[in-house]
């Protein structure tokens, strides 16, 4: 029996005796406080709800909640695709082997979750608040608010439903050391205007500051285009007449899903894409999609600052 199903049992069984005082005409008190029958009390987007002390049969539905994970140490049994067929993000390699999948992040399969007896679900309301109420009735259930800018503080709630909050302050020293040392590699400023494209079937998006990548390009300091510093979340559904806004002086560009839905290639034989500075100067740069805009977490974070010392850094240590 799993702790969750222990203890809906046991709260029926309270609920009972209590019902049977209270026609005893006996009066009673109850204990109140963080520390639950077994379990921890976590505050999220939904509520209040009683994990586990050290859950150890995770699902999560979304790329940031597996990258918490995975992060904290904490292998999930069960795991959600950005679509059908994607598979779990490459960047996190052997650390996803043996991970269940679960449907996709639009459509997670319920049955396939109880199936795996988690004690704990990790989601966000954004994704999944329709169901969160079925996933309950499945194991304890935690939420942020919402995805994307921010991951941060979704990590920390992670963190403490993980029980793993020690494991997270080390996360965040090693992120701030990776971000001064990749700030010395970049040496004096100034540094490039950093641009951000991402071709998606169907939408050609030009990221601004209000995500996972915006953040992290400012935890560096780097400068962006003027149309692209601007705290929001992108422009979406560009026509090639937006490219002189996809101009720095270095370009980042990501592809989700096949290449062949997006306009990728439409945009990149427009003359205006020829003619940016960028463009011309062989200042483009294919990244991860899975790293740049769908890990949401630490571990892509700091593949991003990889990332960056490897087209910025190493750049201006060869001019």
């Amino acid at each position: 029996m799993s702790w969750w199903r222990g203890f809906v049992i046991s709260v029926l069984l309270a609920a009972g005796a209590l019902g049977l005082a209270a026609c005893g005409g006996a009066s009673g008190g109850s204990s109140g406080g963080e520390e639950g029958s077994g379990g921890r009390i976590i505050e999220h987007a939904m509520g209040r709800t009683e994990v586990p002390e050290r859950p150890e049969r995770v699902v999560v539905l979304d790329t940031g909640e597996l990258d918490s994970a995975i992060t904290l140490g904490v292998k999930p049994v069960g795991a959600v695709e950005a679509v059908p067929g994607m598979g779990l993000p490459e960047y996190l390699g052997e650390k996803t082997r043996g991970i269940e999948l679960v449907g996709t992040i639009e459509q997670p399969n319920l049955e396939k979750i109880a199936a795996l007896d988690p004690d704990l679900i990790l989601s966000s309301k954004l994704r999944h608040e329709k169901i969160y109420d079925q996933l309950s009735e499945i194991a304890p259930t935690v939420f942020t608010e919402t995805t994307g800018v921010t991951w941060k503080q979704n990590f920390e709630l992670h963190a403490r439903a993980l029980g793993r909050t020690e494991r997270a302050e080390e996360v965040k020293r090693e992120y701030r050391r990776h971000i001064r040392e990749l700030r010395d590699e970049l040496g004096e400023k100034p540094w490039p205007e950093v641009s951000v494209v991402r071709f998606v079937p169907g939408d050609t998006r030009i990221y601004q500051k209000e995500n996972f990548i915006g953040t992290v390009l400012e935890d560096v300091g780097l400068p962006r285009p003027e149309s692209q510093d601007v705290e929001e979340f992108a422009l979406l559904n560009v026509s090639k007449e937006a490219i002189p806004k996809m101009g720095g002086d270095v370009i980042f560009v990501t592809v989700y899903g096949n290449e062949e839905d997006t306009a990728k290639q439409e945009i990149m034989n427009d003359p205006l894409w020829r003619q940016l500075e960028a463009v011309r100067e062989g200042r483009v740069y294919e990244v991860s999609d899975d790293l740049w805009m769908l890990g949401i977490g630490y571990t892509a974070a700091n593949g991003v600052l990889d990332d960056l010392e490897k087209y910025l850094a190493e750049e201006r240590r060869a001019s």
